[in-house]
């Protein structure tokens, strides 16, 4: 066949969809070419990190020695699906995948203390972060972050943040804010492939 050498290529109306090959047939971009999609809207390409969340604290928690506790998020920043319930403080999404999870929290103990911040998946343990103030008897203030890769179904499967202190220490609380930004976050957005 032949070549055609152009430089630019449009629907006669100027307006509608151009076809390029038919059904079966493979579009082939040569090595060394660029497809510069920077000005275009493109659907179809590459996926997206969706569905996601990023929930927080409007006020500190406080927490009872010993005692794994669900962390009580109830403000939304970010929720693409509306998967995330601020009544059971899950995130369930509806889309199959893998998923990175992420949790932070910002910890106010009396010191001597151990605490613990949990991922859970479907209520079991998924990933889990420890600090140790067991040496400091005047109290302590730590951010501690623990994150993990969890597989999704899309129907049932959720995940949830837990926080617990053990010790002889008298645990205070997780703090909602710290300088004007969330201390305590729970987040996560499914992976692209």
């Amino acid at each position: 066949m032949g070549t055609i050498k152009t430089t630019n290529i449009e629907t006669i109306t100027g307006s509608g969809t151009l076809t390029l090959g038919q059904s079966g047939e493979t579009i082939s971009i040569p090595s060394g070419a660029t497809l510069d999609l920077s000005n275009a809207t493109q659907t179809g390409v590459g996926g997206v990190n969706t569905p996601s969340f990023e929930v927080s604290l409007s006020s500190d928690q406080t927490l009872s020695g010993g005692v794994e506790t669900l962390v009580a998020f109830d403000t939304i920043h970010i929720d693409t699906g509306n998967y995330f319930s601020t009544s059971t403080r899950r995130f369930t999404p509806q889309v199959a995948g893998k998923y990175y999870i992420y949790a932070l929290a910002q910890q106010y103990t009396s010191g001597n203390t151990l605490s613990y911040i949990t991922i859970r998946k479907n209520n079991v343990r998924r990933a889990r972060f420890a600090v140790d103030n067991r040496s400091s008897a005047n109290g302590t203030s730590n951010s501690h972050t623990v994150s993990t890769i969890v597989d999704m179904n899309g129907t049932t499967d959720y995940v949830d943040m837990y926080v617990s202190f053990n010790g002889t220490g008298t645990p205070v609380r997780i703090a909602a804010w710290s300088t004007g930004n969330p201390a305590t976050l729970f987040g996560g957005y499914k992976l692209i492939g």
